[in-house]
């Protein structure tokens, strides 16, 4: 297991990074919902917290939790890090999604159903758009990362991002990708310290808008994996 540590902010305890374990995975899927619109929580357009969470983390808690590590402060979880090292095994939201439709009944469960009609809506008027998946052999493994509030600027989201390419430097791996909004600033400059760089335009994400009702636009970017770990941010 691995184990470190990043520095702490002011007064409060510092924060450990440490591989997942199973014992994580109601705090990670509770993060994951308290943080699932660009750092805030995303009960205002999907409000079902247990199709979100299988939506979102529900392949890497499950299926390859060796690529995951937790943030953990006075024994709490207080952010995450699920990565997938070759992207071809897992499947993609969108067939997650579907199969999330039909078994939970998103399409009429209040609280989700107007995302998921608007999604469909989108998806129509936006056909022939580019879908926003990267499948490149430059960069077969993909992460997501996530901190509660109280974790962020303490050094916890480097901590788990060098974790991660670590995990990748060592199993060979020649790059990562990861996909965030393109309205969210401050994550593409985490992104961007980390050693990440754009790769291609904003795309539109179907049914996601923002509070103000414009549309959101998904931000694919690329790392290529390397021994020296370059940008630590």
């Amino acid at each position: 297991m691995r184990l470190t540590r990043s520095e702490p902010a002011g007064l409060e305890p510092a924060i450990a990074v440490r591989s997942y374990e199973p014992r994580d995975r109601a705090e990670l899927r509770a993060i994951c919902h308290a943080t699932g619109f660009m750092g805030e929580p995303a009960d205002w357009y999907w409000r079902d917290r247990e199709s979100f969470a299988d939506a979102c983390t529900g392949y890497y808690t499950d299926e390859e939790p060796e690529s995951s590590f937790v943030a953990v402060r006075d024994g709490r979880v207080v952010g995450y890090l699920t990565g997938c090292v070759d992207t071809t095994r897992a499947p993609s939201m969108a067939e997650v999604s579907s199969r999330l439709v039909l078994r939970r009944a998103l399409l009429i469960r209040p609280g989700t159903a107007g995302f998921f009609w608007q999604a469909l809506f989108d998806a129509l008027r936006d056909r022939g758009a580019p879908s926003g998946d990267l499948c490149d052999a430059r960069w077969p493994s993909h992460l997501h990362i996530n901190l509660l509030p109280e974790a962020r600027g303490s050094g916890a989201g480097a901590s788990l991002m060098r974790s991660w390419l670590d995990r990748l430097a060592a199993l060979g791996s020649s790059g990562c990708h990861l996909g965030t909004f393109a309205e969210n600033r401050n994550a593409i400059a985490f992104f961007e310290r980390m050693g990440f760089r754009h790769y291609g335009p904003p795309t539109r994400v179907p049914g996601m808008r923002s509070r103000d009702g414009s549309r959101m636009h998904l931000q694919l970017m690329v790392r290529e994996c390397r021994a020296d770990r370059a940008g630590t941010g």
